[in-house]
């Protein structure tokens, strides 16, 4: 769903209905995480091991509010913009904040202000003490990150909504704040990061999240996501429980529905980096357990021919890539120039021997890679046709 995607109209009672339930889905969250961030409840998290070092900086008020089921912090790396998706008291934000050092920079995106404030006014404290600030709180939801809510919030001030023609301004208004001033801009993000968040976001706004999520990324950019995903499709009454809602149950993703929405966005490398045997919670025999998704961007592009082959190393007989080339083991897979940099990189270095040709083709000169392709990349193909080289062994190796 892009974002100004309108959805079917229903008979107006069950429209209510639906609304009715969302909003007290929504509400309990509200309510329940603004009571977390001034006192802890215990059963809005799992028992999580994060680095002791790097939480030294961070005030004791943050760690004790801090809610999650996983440390995606452990992907962040030294010198990149990390975004942390739902980041309440600012937990994640500030181990990264360590990590990625004084060149990198890290936003955290939340709604709930009693969140909000409490990572605001701690930033400053353990900017003291790292020796340096690169930390920064945004007001948003995170199924909207170009909508920059705080920007809207004061039009409104200025702009009360009192009628239709009103309502009509403050659209227009939302629109130019997205295209002008986004919350968060395209292709500007390394590493999205999000600790048991993503479950909260009502089902019909899962898909613009995704959407959005892969937006924000850079070409080549991760998104390292620990949450609550469900082993059954979770009733419709159980979504409907605001408890089990706002307790991070009800609205998990199917763990491989979250896997399908990754991959039909464009992500590619997919992977279930951490699964708990445990469940988290067990509702009327489904189980909600903990996992952690890694994933890259970076598959948008022509496919162009490099004279480039692929050779998968095994263990397996075959396996399909998420573009569905299929790797038979031993085989010389002729791939595009842009498969070939994915599957010899991140995350299938080691699974796979790339083949350059004998003499690279310049990219002014490549042309269209052709998909269809199925049979091998002959040795000839690389080496050329015209190779004669009479290479005496080696002693080196025997």
């Amino acid at each position: 769903m892009t974002l100004f995607e309108s959805h079917k109209p229903t008979s107006a009672p069950d429209s209510c209905a639906a609304a009715s339930r969302r909003l007290d889905a929504e509400d309990a969250t509200r309510e329940r995480y603004s009571a977390a961030a001034q006192a802890r409840e215990a059963a809005l998290c799992c028992p999580v091991d994060y680095d002791s070092r790097l939480l030294e900086a961070i005030p004791g008020e943050v760690i004790d509010r801090d809610y999650g089921c996983g440390d995606p912090s452990r992907y962040v790396r030294e010198g990149e913009t990390v975004l942390d998706l739902g980041s309440g008291g600012g937990k994640i934000c500030f181990i990264a904040s360590q990590v990625v050092g004084a060149k990198g920079y890290v936003i955290g995106v939340d709604m709930n202000d009693e969140m909000l404030d409490l990572a605001r006014r701690s930033a400053p404290k353990v900017a003291d003490i790292v020796g340096h600030a690169n930390v920064e709180f945004r007001r948003g939801r995170i199924q909207d990150l170009a909508l920059d809510v705080d920007r809207l919030d004061r039009w409104l001030e200025e702009h009360p909504v009192r009628s239709v023609e009103d309502l009509t301004q403050l659209d227009c208004e939302r629109r130019r704040l997205i295209e002008d001033y986004p919350l968060i801009a395209d292709d500007s993000i390394d590493l999205v990061v999000s600790n048991c968040v993503l479950n909260l976001v009502r089902a019909s706004d899962k898909n613009q999240l995704i959407e959005e999520i892969f937006r924000v990324l850079k070409p080549g950019g991760r998104i390292a996501v620990s949450d609550i995903v469900s082993d059954e499709v979770v009733p419709e009454h159980l979504k409907n429980d605001p408890d089990l809602w706002s307790g991070c149950v009800s609205g998990a993703f199917h763990e491989l529905d979250f896997l399908q929405r990754l991959e039909a966005v464009g992500f590619y490398g997919i992977e279930i980096d951490k699964w708990e045997g445990d469940p988290f919670a067990v509702v009327e025999g489904i189980e909600f357990r903990s996992v952690t998704i890694t994933a890259k961007k970076g598959k948008e592009g022509s496919c162009l021919e490099a004279g480039q082959a692929v050779l998968y190393k095994g263990s397996w007989k075959r396996i399909v890539d998420d573009d569905g080339h299929t790797l038979e083991r031993g085989v010389r897979t002729a791939v595009c120039a842009k498969t070939y940099r994915i599957l010899t990189g991140q995350p299938y270095t080691g699974q796979t021997v790339g083949i350059e040709p004998a003499s690279a083709i310049p990219e002014k000169e490549r042309v269209v890679f052709d998909c269809e392709r199925v049979e091998p990349r002959h040795p000839r193909e690389t080496k050329g046709a015209n190779y004669k080289v009479n290479q005496p062994a080696s002693g080196s190796c025997c």
